[in-house]
């Protein structure tokens, strides 16, 4: 159950090309590679702070110039010809381990590539705790590879319409105010394609803020992202919601999209044994009771004394005791092997 406290982080990506691979994959097609719809994607996992593009940029000099303009660090990989092999690949997975074990704030790291050598290296950033997401062409892309990743994203279905149906906006809007609510809607679609199931408005705004660096409500004509957000749903863009406890905004609705409703508040009282009884059925063989004798009904609870922890019980122990009390366990040891044991389970508290 999410709560305001419980609002996902945006990720810190690190993100390699492989553009040798991604060079074999666009020998046989006319179109060139959108390193705008890449980033624009990818923005949308969290915020990118590593960018480095491995290959012989002799053979690519039509790609510099936009990588140079997305910020994109060129690493000049030459051909070797005595084997016809490049190490670009091993270049990469140097600079990715690197990161992996010096940059502890990175935990997203994305290989554009679909070169099946990778596996090696998905395995161990899978393996020190990162998550991994693949990015390739379909053509070129190595069935090893795309099964070994955490998730992959094909270069062909970047760009591609989503279900939603996104509200028409008036005529009468001022081209200003346009500009934020289309950034707004692409923003909410963007957290959807995330899964995210509740659309709270500080992850609006920096979602917002992610796809745009240079946004600020103010320039649109609004002192706080809150009155943005009001003015969406006067115009029949959104619909808003203020959650009980936080008072913040939550985006319940947008598009042609069903309502989703506010996340439930969590309940800071704990249900009473005669309430979950009354719930989990009496008697029988539930796991919560056990299989053996239950209090009389109208029996006092007894007193709740100190909390006594034994130093030599491990966490898993100690687990096991909170679901299991001792004397239940005695009650379904003594019910299993029958009542006639005198004195079985005595002395044991």
């Amino acid at each position: 159950m999410k709560t305001t406290s419980s609002r996902e982080t945006a990720n810190n990506l690190a993100v390699f090309f492989d553009f040798e691979n991604i060079g074999i994959g666009l020998n046989n097609r006319r179109d060139r590679f959108d390193i705008g719809r890449v980033l624009e994607r990818l923005v949308e996992k969290g915020k990118i702070v590593v960018k480095k593009a491995y290959a012989d940029w002799s053979r690519f000099a039509q790609y510099t110039a936009p990588l140079h303009e997305a910020a994109i660090e060129l690493i000049e990989i030459p051909r070797r010809s005595q084997t016809g092999k490049n190490s670009a690949d091993i270049r990469l997975c140097v600079d990715a381990m690197d990161l992996a074990y010096s940059k502890d704030h990175i935990d997203t790291f994305v290989i554009v590539s679909g070169d099946s050598d990778f596996s090696p290296l998905v395995s161990k950033l899978k393996e020190l705790g990162k998550h991994v997401i693949g990015l390739g062409l379909a053509e070129a892309t190595s069935d090893l590879l795309r099964d070994n990743c955490d998730e992959f994203i094909y270069y062909d279905d970047l760009g591609k319409p989503t279900s939603t149906v996104l509200p028409v906006m008036n005529q009468q809007i001022s081209e200003t105010k346009k500009k934020a609510f289309g950034l707004l809607m692409e923003s909410l679609l963007a957290l959807r394609r995330e899964n995210k199931e509740v659309l709270w408005s500080s992850m609006v705004k920096d979602t917002m803020k992610r796809k745009k660096p240079s946004f600020n409500e103010e320039y649109h004509g609004y002192r706080t992202f809150s009155e943005l957000l009001e003015d969406a749903q006067e115009h029949g863009l959104i619909e808003l919601e203020k959650h009980k406890t936080s008072g913040t905004y939550v985006v319940t609705r947008f598009g042609s999209e069903p309502h989703m409703g506010l996340p439930a508040v969590p309940s800071t009282t704990m249900a009473s044994p005669s309430s979950a009884a009354a719930n989990g059925g009496g008697g029988g063989r539930g796991r919560s009771r056990g299989r053996g004798r239950s209090r009389p009904a109208g029996a006092p609870a007894p007193a709740a004394g100190p909390e006594r922890r034994n130093p030599l019980m491990t966490p898993d122990v100690e687990a096991v005791a909170d679901v299991l009390p001792v004397e239940e366990i005695v009650e379904n040891v003594e019910d299993r092997h029958g009542d006639d044991h005198d004195g079985f389970g005595a002395g044991i508290e």
